[in-house]
């Protein structure tokens, strides 16, 4: 059809012409954590919340947190598309009681760093039936070992946008993601590599078929390089391409050009 036709079938349904397209950027794909203000002189917090899932563990009372806010918090609650939340509207004199609950019940982002804020996952098993691999519950745990090879280099404070799903439908939009995992089979992903930090760039294919060694020992050596390599505010994702380990894909045709595994596009296109 082309654009014209479509945004003229889409006109005649609205019963009036579209206006012309407004300028956009992408500036951001992850949240803005911590405190801001808005116009309104009203304070606002968003907090993590590990791939969405907001419940007590030991040590993490995160939903007992929350409950005891929500006793007394007099604004609003706010969900983000990176399955994090935000507690909105706090007034001045309300700052202090708030800023207490999150401290007490450790919901105020201070011991995370800048992979794990970044990381996203879908539920998959067990709550998934399309799901052939762990996602939701495994992530936080390759997380934990990928955050000490960037604590190792440095990198504790440096965002890499990470994200898993456990099937290829990627209900936790692993393919705008700088390092992404497609579950294959149980304990088995695709690993795809090379998308854009602001969500301006679809990743690829870098592995066909990866389980959690391989995947830790492509990584060490890479983030090492990252870190010694990359230029001033040069994304993780950028930094592949240029480094030859991907090749940029610069439009949706082109996905399959350069993927990292020989085969991969074939698999792919088969499983489509």
């Amino acid at each position: 059809m082309g654009l014209d036709v479509f945004k003229s079938e889409v006109e005649k349904l609205l019963g009036y012409a579209l206006p012309p397209a407004r300028p956009y950027t992408f500036d951001r794909n992850i949240d803005d954590f911590g405190w801001s203000t808005g116009e309104d002189g009203k304070h606002h917090f968003t907090l993590f919340i590990e791939n969405g899932r907001i419940q007590d563990e030991p040590g993490r009372d995160f939903k007992a947190g929350l409950r005891e806010i929500a006793k007394v918090h007099k604004g609003s609650f706010r969900l983000t598309a990176n399955q994090h939340l935000l507690v909105s509207d706090v007034a001045d004199e309300d700052l202090p009681g708030i800023k207490s609950l999150l401290a007490s019940y450790k919901l105020d982002n201070l011991s995370h760093s800048a992979l794990r804020l970044s990381s996203s996952a879908c539920v998959a098993f067990p709550t998934c039936g399309l799901a052939m691999a762990e996602s939701e519950r495994y992530l936080p745990l390759l997380i934990d070992k990928v955050e000490k090879i960037c604590e190792e280099n440095g990198l504790r404070n440096d965002s890499i946008v990470m994200r898993m799903t456990g099937c290829p439908n990627g209900c936790a939009r692993p393919y705008i993601a700088e390092v992404a995992f497609v579950g294959k089979a149980p304990g088995t992903y695709l690993m795809l590599l090379g998308g854009g930090y602001y969500g301006q760039r679809l990743n690829k294919i870098y592995r066909e078929s990866v389980t959690e060694p391989e995947i830790l020992a492509i990584l060490t050596p890479m983030i090492q390089r990252y870190a010694l390599e990359r230029r001033a505010s040069e994304r993780f994702g950028d930094w592949t391409i240029r480094a030859g380990y991907i090749s940029a894909t610069t439009e949706g045709k082109a996905w399959y050009e350069g993927v990292g595994g020989e085969g991969a596009w074939r698999e792919v296109a088969v499983g489509a």
